[in-house]
């Protein structure tokens, strides 16, 4: 967690105008038009209490996905599986629990809030919902910030080429809630 917290700050932020926010729609939907993506990293949960870090790979598949964490200390693992609505959560004492919320599935059986619908667009450097959010921009016209349900989602560092752009840092918080994201690896990789 050390690590991803020692990271650098994004570039200096200009506030979204016209252009900057017509290129950000263009990107996203470029990135609607590749539903199906995976990614492997590192990742940071905290609520200000508790929290844990490890690996991560999340494999996603239009709605659905598949989510593996593990961490390498205590070698514990879990898995979220989520097809056609029905999540499943794996890796618990006590056995698997399911549900239709991942957010809350996982809110419930281990204290984490991570808004897994909302993530999988904002690790892409995409809004989950265009509407209600806010954004940032670097000097290159990537996203630096980007405000959403009471989130706040910073891109401190993006793939050096690719079009359209993958991050590869992601730091979302809200309140005492964080989720840090360090990918190492996109699949497919940016082109």
């Amino acid at each position: 967690m050390l690590l991803l917290a020692a990271c650098a700050q994004a570039p200096i932020r200009r506030d979204a105008d016209t252009a900057l926010l017509a290129a950000q729609t263009q990107r996203e939907e470029a990135l609607a038009a590749q539903p199906d993506w995976s990614l492997t990293g590192r990742i940071a949960i905290s609520d200000g209490k508790d929290g844990g870090s490890g690996r991560i790979d999340w494999s996603q598949h239009g709605d659905d996905f598949d989510i593996r964490l593990s961490a390498p200390v205590t070698r514990q693992s879990w898995r979220m599986l989520r097809e056609h609505g029905h999540v499943l959560l794996e890796g618990l004492e006590g056995g698997t629990r399911e549900g239709d919320d991942a957010q809350a599935l996982l809110q419930q059986a281990l204290g984490w809030v991570v808004p897994v619908d909302a993530l999988a667009a904002w690790v892409r450097g995409a809004r989950a919902n265009p509407g209600d959010a806010r954004m940032q921009f670097d000097a290159d016209g990537k996203p630096a910030l980007l405000s959403e349900q009471d989130w706040t989602v910073e891109y401190r560092a993006w793939e050096p080429t690719g079009n359209p752009p993958l991050p590869q840092k992601v730091f979302a918080n809200r309140g005492q809630d964080r989720v840090r994201l360090a990918i190492e690896h996109w699949n497919p990789p940016p082109p």
